[in-house]
């Protein structure tokens, strides 16, 4: 039911975001990116003229939608290089990491094991893995970033031992946009006998993605900001992996045969999605994939790291602006100006049509180690172009001249 989508090169690719229309200047795509028309589109069709429920009925347009939802993950598994049977659809990636956690932890992990996570982690790869410290007593240790805020992999290796069974590390940083060698942070995991989960949801969007050539254990991101619809992402594990862990909730669909006395379960991935699933937004997901790699994950990388650097270079040629992450950050750049409180600026740049993000991305660690409560960031998406630019740095003078 999802129809591949043909990008049309001579096509302003602003235009076919209903939601710019009028000359909204988006810098938030960190948070949720806009949404393409054919993902609308496609959404509106599942959601209306295609719309039944999946994996239950017999009737002719229930197996049509089931054939869909299944071609759906098994759409979002060839992005990733995985396997159909090796991909859970959750509500996003906070939900695949707590899957994870609360499955996979539980089941492995104990008093005297421990996890590593890094100093730039998203709530998210953070707070599940409290949650199990808690319940079974294993220990968190903290990865160090290099002064230019990488994860410090050479740090990494001097703190992994066999004790550590998990590694957690984000792919791309929320805020500072800088990118995680995986393979590299694979070897040093598998080195100590320990699984890497790595949090995609930064990298999806704008890097081509191999899980296989990575060699990560679990992979998690969400569609939303890959131009899908909310309430809806993946986790990718290995097959195995996958395989081993138990039931995280109880319900329709994720059985195989429920007694009073005992119940048995389906297989992977169908164990891990109890009650109907998100039909319509697992529609929109697919769709999506198709418009990105459409349009190319090269094209996109190349796309936000130019305009990534061309915001930079403006910045840092004021004298009242701190920059924060390495020069080569994937479409983000994360910024404080002096004497002027994110909320604020990010206030007046909303008065001039522009928006950004400011606050502390959920991000607090890496606040607390950056030394500022919050910064303003700002962040590119395919729709992009140098007019956002443009219309960020006239907003960010109109702010100096209000605060002095």
């Amino acid at each position: 039911m999802t129809t591949p989508v043909t990008i049309n090169a001579e096509s302003a690719v602003k235009a076919q975001f209903p939601g710019l229309a009028g000359g909204w200047h988006y810098l938030d795509t960190a948070a949720s990116a806009q949404k393409p028309q054919a993902v609308i589109e496609a959404t509106v069709r599942a959601m209306g003229a295609d719309y039944a429920t999946v994996h239950r009925g017999v009737y002719a347009r229930s197996a049509e939608m089931t054939l869909a939802f299944e071609a759906a993950r098994r759409r979002v598994a060839e992005f990733l290089g995985g396997r159909e049977n090796e991909i859970v659809f959750t509500r996003g990636a906070t939900e695949a990491i707590n899957l994870v956690a609360q499955t996979w932890g539980v089941q492995n992990l104990k008093a005297g094991d421990r996890i590593l996570l890094s100093t730039l982690e998203h709530h998210s790869n953070i707070v599940p893995w409290q949650l199990l410290r808690d319940r079974t007593g294993v220990a968190i240790d903290i990865c160090p970033l290099t002064e230019d805020g990488r994860i410090d992999l050479a740090a990494a290796e001097r703190i992994l031992t066999p004790a550590h069974k998990l590694v957690a590390f984000a792919h791309v940083s929320n805020v500072l946009g800088s990118v995680l060698h995986v393979e590299h942070a694979a070897g040093l995991a598998h080195a100590v006998g320990a699984k890497l989960l790595v949090d995609g949801c930064q990298a999806a969007p704008r890097i081509a993605l191999d899980v296989a050539a990575m060699d990560c254990d679990f992979y998690v991101f969400s569609a939303h900001k890959l131009y899908g619809p909310t309430g809806i992402g993946a986790l990718w594990a290995r097959g195995e992996i996958l395989d081993a862990m138990p039931p995280w909730q109880g319900g329709g669909a994720m059985i195989d045969r429920v007694m009073f006395e005992k119940t048995t379960f389906a297989p992977a991935p169908q164990r891990f999605e109890a009650g109907t699933p998100a039909i319509i937004e697992a529609i929109g997901f697919a769709a999506a994939v198709d418009w990105l790699e459409a349009v190319g994950l090269d094209t996109a990388e190349r796309h936000e790291r130019r305009l990534t650097a061309r915001l930079r270079e403006e910045l840092a040629r004021r004298n009242d602006v701190t920059l924060f992450g390495p020069a080569d950050s994937a479409g983000i750049v994360s910024f404080a100006l002096d004497g002027i409180h994110p909320h604020d600026l990010g206030t007046i740049l909303d008065e001039e049509g522009v928006a950004i993000r400011a606050g502390h991305h959920c991000a607090q660690p890496l606040m607390d180690h950056l030394g500022v409560p919050a910064t303003a960031r700002a962040s590119f998406g395919l729709y992009n172009d140098e007019s956002d630019i443009a219309a960020l740095l006239k907003g960010i003078e109109r702010a100096r001249r209000i605060f002095g």
